[in-house]
């Protein structure tokens, strides 16, 4: 921010974490300035109190810097039947109990009248001293700062202390130059945003067309030319006619779960084995886990078993369904892992490339009401198309692997500059609103 220049003078502001302010910049606690208004939830026993036109917002709703409804709605009857009451628009709505605060303060603007939910504040400001923007801006400037100054400690759940919040001295600039520094942050926030915006699209394209190229390359080979002929299987399509398609039952020679130990004797931090479970499945090579397990384990546990270097492990549980590793060292697994062992008639690095990108359909083929479950059997009766030469699955293997390490840098280093933007977006707000940088000179029209 070389282009802008401090104010002539400050003075202390008499808060460690604000330090100087410009010196003409008034100092006034946020009560002397502010009303605040709460929230709270209609009983959901009477149906006469939802689905109204009464946006209704909740901390879910909090995902962006203007609020123009919400995921429910109230009525009058709710309205009037709860503690809740009418917030007219412009008025600052702030998260003060959620567990996004260990993190992050969201705050926001409704331009329509809304209700809110026990979990929110509304702040009506002065227009003397403060407008709504430029009280938004504050809270996102000194977000990490506000946060040890607000939460209320030792809550079971995150929580903004009211008295805390109303206690805060604020630096308080003269109107118009108030309006000048929002028309300017409004300004430069946007052309930020927007660049923001067009990196995560272009991340989203180059994700879509690494996608592409793994499936086209493990369904079609890498021989635009060759004759192919309807592999039988609908997600599959059709495939080279020289290629294979069997149920991977066929192709393995060795595979299985794992268990977990019930004794915590049976763990150990130093010695044993690794012990993998769904959250060491990141994509990689597995070398180290948190948990080991002993020797005793092993042979008192009929489903521990050591699985050799090179495996290829699947989550098949929960969220993670469809994550995948490889094993770098000898490994036993817990029961939500599936172990492919190498063998002779398919390449596991293929195969794993297959799996990457297979991905959607194999959580689609999970099932459970509760956890979702893909199932050993149901990964072993799945149809695998694939040449019978070795070399040929390899050339396919290292053919992906070549071209997706460009992509993945190429998001690695796009995902390093929105970093970089978010980073300057704040240091600028920061900055604008607590007097560091002189921003009356700025065109901001």
């Amino acid at each position: 921010m070389s282009q802008y220049k401090p104010y002539p003078v400050y003075k202390d502001s008499g808060v460690e974490w604000l330090g100087r302010v410009p010196e003409h910049w008034q100092l006034r606690r946020l009560k002397q300035m502010a009303r605040f208004y709460g929230g709270g939830t209609p009983s959901r026993d009477n149906p006469e109190f939802w689905n109204g036109d009464i946006p209704w917002v909740s901390p879910k709703d909090m995902k962006s810097e203007v609020i123009s409804g919400a995921a429910e709605c109230i009525t009058a009857e709710g309205l009037s039947g709860s503690s809740s009451s009418m917030v007219e628009a412009e008025r600052v709505l702030m998260v003060v109990r959620s567990g996004i605060l260990k993190h992050t303060i969201p705050v926001a603007i409704n331009d329509v009248p809304v209700a809110l939910n026990q979990d929110m504040k509304a702040i009506w400001l002065d227009p003397c001293y403060l407008s709504s923007r430029f009280f938004m801006r504050w809270v996102q400037g000194l977000n990490d700062d506000l946060l040890k100054a607000w939460l209320k400690q030792g809550a079971t759940v995150e929580s903004i202390e009211q008295d805390y919040l109303s206690d805060t001295l604020i630096p308080v600039p003269p109107v118009i130059e108030r309006e000048h520094i929002v028309r300017c942050l409004d300004r430069e926030v946007a052309r930020i945003d927007t660049l923001i915006e067009k990196k995560t699209r272009f991340i989203e394209l180059l994700r879509e067309k690494r996608q592409a190229l793994i499936t086209h390359a493990v369904t079609k080979g890498l021989d635009p030319s060759v004759k192919m002929k309807n592999s039988g299987v609908e997600w599959l399509g059709e495939v080279p006619e020289h290629w294979v398609c069997k149920k991977l039952m066929y192709w393995m020679d060795g595979y299985g779960s794992g268990t977990t130990p019930s004794k915590e004797g049976d763990y150990c931090m130093e010695g044993g084995i690794p012990w993998v479970t769904t959250g060491e499945l990141r994509e990689g090579l597995i070398c180290e886990t948190d948990k080991r397990v002993t020797d005793a384990a092993l042979s008192e546990y009929s489903a521990l078993k050591a699985h050799p270097v090179g495996s290829l492990v699947i989550a098949m549980y929960g969220a993670t369904v469809g994550r995948l590793g490889l094993l770098g060292v000898p490994a036993a697994l817990n029961q939500a892992c599936f172990a492919i062992h190498p063998c002779k008639t398919i390449s596991i690095r293929m195969l794993r490339w297959w799996f990457e990108g297979f991905r959607t359909e194999l959580i689609e083929l999970a099932t459970g009401a509760g956890q979702p479950n893909i199932s050993g059997d149901k990964i072993r009766n799945l149809f695998i198309a694939a040449s019978l030469s070795l070399a040929e699955q390899e050339q396919i293997a290292d053919q992906i692997e070549s071209r997706t390490l460009r992509i993945d840098g190429l998001v690695s280093k796009t995902e390093r500059s929105i970093e970089i933007l978010k980073e300057r977006r704040s240091a600028l707000i920061t900055a604008a609103v607590t007097g560091q940088i002189d921003l009356r000179e700025q065109a901001c029209h």
